[in-house]
């Protein structure tokens, strides 16, 4: 009979430990200890349909053939987008996100594309039944005699029916629901997580069937379950917005196949997810011009520029210490942008309360939108409105000097495409690229510029 050992496991981290504590020494959390029986066992023989036989040896890689990466058309143009072209055969991507948020409906609507081009796909729910996912299914209008679907959570069970099905994708969702019997712990852990990951991705590598699994996140927004998941797989995908708006946005936070940070745009509707092809149009329809505090800027999202409304509102403080709150950017950037505007253009801020916002929901964390926030705060406190056909591009170091931002012709190529007439760059961007005709490029070199061309003075 095999010998049980027991060990403590962080549900947070994973870290282990062989006593239990009150503190995890890796993450700094309280009562994340959880006991866990670890029990050797006998491997039990499981079979992948693998799509090359043999064992693989070790060879130079100068005798290794180069070959594209076969890519499966989606036949959604925001999704193959995020994933940089397609789904990669033998790929495994995490895709997390809020409850509630699109989670299901997007990869059910993604079986569904698949399943009219004649790929098999199997859809394994372990948090519905099968009657749940067909209700949910007649409701979208995803019918197919090429899409299956599954309610198990028994992992060997489950890769009994995929070897059955033999399919092009399989959707797992989600990884917290399903356990391996050779693990003591209950589904859900660090353990059967981190243990059903593993396989699902030796599953992917050798039968060259792309894999999607949901992963629940936490009321930090991470991903929940241990931080090696997140390394383990080959896209990392979060699906973000408000349950109460109809926008949502599918961000690629890691992609082995493409680009990083990319994102995709879909909107909410009874139908289900419906894409957004010009996402520009949709942040600024809703814009009011002549409206002090509000300065249109161009962030790169992936390789797409993206046109937002930032809006600011500078009000003076009724307490000590002045508030400054942000949604969309990072708070303690305006902290950093306002001393600048004090220190090298003379506004006195310190006993101002900012508030910054980003409308339509999007988050935007590069640099380039520096010069448009410093815009916003100084139009706001001056109740000077800005031109609404004007864009604000740059990035501001601490001495008040407007930096280089990167691809300065995309960002200027879609203002000019949505009709804006003027757009501030930094001045070391002139020069190397061509200008369109339809809009007028000012370089500007400081902050202390850029005010006295927005805002006149």
């Amino acid at each position: 009979m095999a010998k049980k050992k027991t060990k403590f496991m962080c549900q947070e981290c994973g870290y282990e430990s062989a006593k239990w504590m009150g503190k995890c020494p890796g993450c700094q959390s309280w009562n994340s200890m959880v006991e866990e029986f670890t029990e050797v066992k006998a491997k039990s023989s499981r079979s992948y349909v693998t799509s090359g036989a043999g064992i693989a040896k070790p060879q130079p890689i100068t005798k290794v053939e180069r070959e594209q990466e076969p890519r499966i058309d989606t036949s959604m143009k925001e999704l193959n987008r995020v994933l940089g072209g397609g789904i990669v055969p033998g790929s495994l991507v995490l895709v997390g996100g809020d409850p509630g948020i699109g989670k299901s409906t997007l990869l059910l609507q993604l079986s569904a594309r698949l399943a009219d081009l004649k790929q098999r796909v199997l859809y394994i729910s372990g948090e519905e039944s099968v009657k749940q996912t067909k209700i949910r299914s007649d409701r979208l209008g995803v019918l197919s005699d090429h899409l299956y679907v599954l309610a198990e959570t028994d992992m060997e069970k489950i890769e009994q029916a995929i070897g059955e099905v033999n399919p092009t994708l399989v959707i797992i969702d989600s990884i917290q629901t399903v356990y391996q019997d050779e693990i003591t712990s209950a589904p859900g852990s660090v353990a059967q997580v981190r243990e059903c990951t593993a396989s699902f991705m030796r599953m992917a590598k050798t039968t060259g069937i792309a894999i999607f699994i949901v992963g629940h996140v936490t009321k930090q927004g991470a991903i929940a379950g241990p931080k090696l998941l997140e390394h383990m797989v080959d896209s990392v995908l979060y699906f973000e917005g408000e349950r109460h708006h109809t926008y949502r946005i599918l961000r690629a936070v890691k992609n082995r196949f493409g680009s990083t940070n990319e994102m995709g745009i879909f909107e909410m509707k009874e139908s289900g997810l419906e894409e957004v092809a010009n996402p520009s149009e949709i942040f600024l329809e809703d814009r009011s011009s002549g409206v002090a505090g509000s300065t249109v800027v161009a962030s790169m999202e992936g390789t797409r520029p993206v046109l937002v409304e930032l809006q600011a509102l500078i009000s003076p403080t009724s307490f000590g210490n002045p508030r400054r709150m942000a949604t969309g950017v990072d708070h303690n950037r305006i902290s950093l942008l306002m001393a600048v505007l004090e220190k090298r253009v003379g506004m006195l801020l310190q006993n101002q309360d900012a508030y910054v916002n980003v409308a339509g929901g999007v988050r935007l964390d590069e640099p380039a939108i520096d010069l448009g926030i410093a815009v916003s705060i100084a139009s706001s406190f001056r109740n000077q409105h800005t031109n609404p056909h004007e864009v604000v591009i740059g990035e501001i170091g601490l001495t008040g000097e407007v930096r280089r931002v990167s691809r300065i012709d995309q960002r200027v190529n879609e203002a000019a495409k949505l009709g804006f007439k003027r757009v501030i760059i930094p001045d070391k961007n002139l020069g190397g690229w061509t200008i369109p005709s339809t809009i007028e490029v000012i370089g500007v070199s400081t902050v202390q510029d850029a005010l006295e061309v927005t805002l006149g003075r």
